[in-house]
């Protein structure tokens, strides 16, 4: 077999914060009224890469996701 992507409690973390994070960009770059929702996405994207993060003690990155909370909370609040 090729391809051996065995998914574990990790890497779903990481790729479900990865694939997230990418729809919240496309929704706030295509400006087309779906901010609240891609912020939400942000904020959600945050969490699990900040538990894969936690997980994985690299730390840099775990900290970095606080910061991208903020930014997903305030997104949402000044877009409702």
């Amino acid at each position: 077999m090729i391809f051996n992507f065995r998914l574990s409690k990790t890497r779903l973390f990481e790729w479900l914060g990865v694939i997230t994070a990418i729809i919240y960009s496309l929704l706030v770059a295509l400006n087309i009224g779906a901010e609240f929702i891609g912020f939400t996405l942000l904020l959600i994207s945050s969490g699990l890469i900040g538990i894969w993060a936690y997980i994985g003690k690299h730390r840099g990155i775990l900290f970095l996701q606080f910061f991208y909370a903020a930014a997903g909370i305030i997104g949402m609040i000044r877009w409702f």
